[in-house]
């Protein structure tokens, strides 16, 4: 039996990729940060909002399919913009757009990529957007909204809630850096881990040497191992007016990530945004943030028709997509559990995690006898949620 072939849900895919990871790089991908509260929160959210059952209703033909920003969409379903896709897996984020593309739902490639967003536009198919962070020298996050603009990608996603950084002390007593230091606890890492040395770090080297952030800037374009090889530095001045000038340098739908608030979620539809993600960065930035199920609510009464409503953070099971759409969400972004599908099998890895995705969220639908997206409401609570 193959790896996959033993993945029967989302931890089997999980421990599998634990098991091919380094510690270091897992546990990166893995983690929050901190304390780890925001992270257990997402999940425990959704856990406490129960379902109840509608039968005999005629389920023969079931539709999980949606529009979204005009375009039809297989699942209510993004991948959302990661970092770690290419140390998981040998241009894991060419293999993530790919996986994507097969299952009918489309891609966020973000900014601090491995792989390069000229390569993801000539080689993945499907739809395509783009994730960034307004940079400290700004003329630069302007370029490289011109380039996504220029290679046809179709949104655009600026990330506001990651300008303070982050900590993660796990990342430390791993002895895992950014840019990569090949310390002892780090080499003694990847040597317990040949098959991925090979198969990822080896193939970067045969093909042109160590990996690089190749969406950086030319002057911030060192391999990840290069001493400073640290990329440009998010903007801690930037406010609401910035969303503004992007609106201005941006002609497609232009989504802010990172709201926690209804009064954020107004200001960014102030400033022209088509859309906004409820998210805590996956509890990888505030520790004690609110679960994004449980403010959902409040951010989509407060833009109600003039902004598409996405959430991300917490996403592990077809049944919570359902809870989030049936809350107001027009669709989630999953982060980790196709990172999980990545670093265990690469492109046929993260197309069996969208399976199992999309076979949970029919299957769900079904027992709360909904067979549109669109049938899918506070109605299926078995508790109706406070309402805002």
């Amino acid at each position: 039996m193959t790896r996959l072939s033993r993945c029967y849900d989302l931890a089997d895919m999980r421990e599998a990729a634990r098991r091919h990871l380094p510690k270091g790089i897992f546990e990166f991908m893995d983690r929050g940060a901190e304390r780890e509260l925001a992270m257990a929160e997402n999940m425990a959210a959704f856990e406490r909002l129960k379902l109840r059952t509608k039968f005999l209703v005629d389920l023969r033909e079931r539709d999980m399919g949606t529009e979204l920003f005009g375009k039809r969409i297989a699942l209510p379903l993004a991948i959302a913009p990661t970092g770690a896709a290419g140390l998981c897996w040998y241009q894991g984020e060419l293999a993530l757009a790919k996986a994507a593309a097969a299952a009918g739902v489309p891609f966020t490639l973000t900014a601090n990529s491995i792989t390069s967003i000229d390569t993801i536009a000539k080689e993945a198919g499907g739809r395509l957007w783009f994730q960034f962070y307004m940079w400290k020298e700004e003329d630069l996050s302007f370029q490289m909204i011109e380039r996504a603009k220029d290679l046809g990608f179709e949104a655009l996603f600026v990330t506001i809630d990651s300008a303070l950084g982050r900590t993660r002390e796990y990342n430390d007593r791993n002895g895992f850096t950014d840019p990569i230091s090949l310390n002892p606890r780090f080499v003694m890492d990847m040597a317990l881990h040949p098959r991925w040395v090979a198969g990822v770090i080896g193939r970067y080297v045969l093909n042109g040497g160590m990996p690089r952030h190749e969406n950086y800037p030319e002057q911030y374009r060192r391999r990840i191992t290069t001493a400073q090889s640290k990329g440009p530095s998010n903007s801690q001045s930037m406010t609401w007016e910035g969303i503004g000038r992007i609106r201005k340098a941006w002609p497609g739908p232009l989504v802010v990530k990172g709201i926690l608030s209804a009064d954020d979620a107004r200001r960014a539809v102030d400033q022209g945004a088509d859309g906004v993600v409820v998210s805590n960065h996956g509890g990888r930035a505030l520790d004690s943030s609110i679960a994004t199920i449980d403010m959902l609510p409040a951010v989509v009464k407060a833009v109600g028709d003039q902004a598409t409503v996405l959430l991300d953070s917490g996403v592990r099971h077809g049944s919570d997509i359902m809870k989030a759409v049936a809350l107001g969400a027009k669709a989630v972004l999953v982060g980790r559990a196709t990172l999980y599908g990545i670093a265990a099998g690469g492109q046929e890895g993260a197309e069996k995690v969208l399976s199992l995705l999309a076979t949970q969220f029919e299957k769900n639908m079904g027992y709360v006898g909904c067979r549109r997206v669109s049938e899918l409401n506070h109605d299926i609570f078995a508790h109706p949620p406070v309402q805002p």
